[in-house]
């Protein structure tokens, strides 16, 4: 998927998840019951491990970028004569430019899966799953 269909669908979802979250607290008062309470370290639990594989993603993808980069101009310093290209310069800004994207787009990836998983899952249950038992 796109980064930005990515990035509006999390734009989307993440506002939706608050919402509800934050109306099961109010709800849920000074006494939240088990389910509440599963819900309520379930929220901290799943950032911490999103944006950690974001954060794994991000790095491995920028580390795969910079040995590409490095290796190219390794070729061009002990072969200039192969790689001798007027467009060299052009190329090179694309590749970075769709390196930086790569990269967005992979530390993204688990922070929109989360979201709109929650999103989903949340609006499922729908108002009727707020009421007290």
């Amino acid at each position: 998927m796109l980064l930005p269909m990515k990035t509006a669908e999390l734009a989307i979802a993440a506002p939706q998840v608050i919402a509800r979250r934050l109306t099961q607290m109010a709800l849920a008062g000074a006494n939240p019951s088990a389910r509440d309470q599963r819900e309520f370290k379930q929220m901290g639990a799943e950032k911490v491990v999103a944006f950690s594989e974001s954060a794994v993603a991000m790095t491995a993808s920028a580390i795969r970028s910079q040995q590409a980069f490095a290796m190219a101009m390794l070729r061009n310093a002990w072969m200039p004569w192969l790689y001798a290209n007027p467009l060299q310069p052009k190329r090179a800004s694309k590749t970075l430019f769709d390196d930086s994207v790569r990269m967005m787009s992979q530390g993204l990836a688990p922070i929109h899966r989360k979201a709109v998983a929650n999103a989903k899952r949340l609006n499922k249950a729908g108002p009727e799953a707020k009421k007290r038992r």
